[in-house]
């Protein structure tokens, strides 16, 4: 009687046993996240008009409020981009009266413009 010695560590490729292995579902997560970050990025680009903001003939406003409660106005006319800070700081000097701004019960405010007719009243 004969008996056939197989090689020690070598498997056969039907046994299945590279189903058994838990962590091979680790690998497609990945690539299914990665996809995911990508399709993400692509909408938040085309949602946020990020196509707008790289035109260089474009015009846009945007204010936005930092962490400490700071308040910027940022403009963009063209190639030229402006930073602006708002101040709660009183200012004094002379100037022109532009219109009237009221604030509704809902607390929302208005801005009525004064035409040239009614300014120099």
């Amino acid at each position: 009687m004969t008996r056939r010695r197989g090689l020690r560590f070598a498997r056969r490729r039907d046994d299945g046993s590279w189903q058994e292995d838990p962590l091979s579902g680790v690998a497609n997560l990945f690539d299914i996240s990665l996809a995911f970050i990508v399709a993400m990025v692509v909408a938040l680009y085309s949602m946020m008009g990020a196509p707008s903001m790289l035109d260089p003939q474009s015009s846009w406003t945007m204010t936005r409020t930092s962490a400490d409660g700071r308040m910027e106005i940022v403009r963009k006319d063209g190639k030229t981009i402006k930073v602006e800070r708002v101040s709660d700081k009183k200012l004094s000097g002379d100037g022109d009266r532009l219109g009237v701004a009221y604030r509704l019960p809902d607390g929302k405010v208005v801005y009525v413009p004064e035409d040239k007719a009614g300014a120099g009243k």
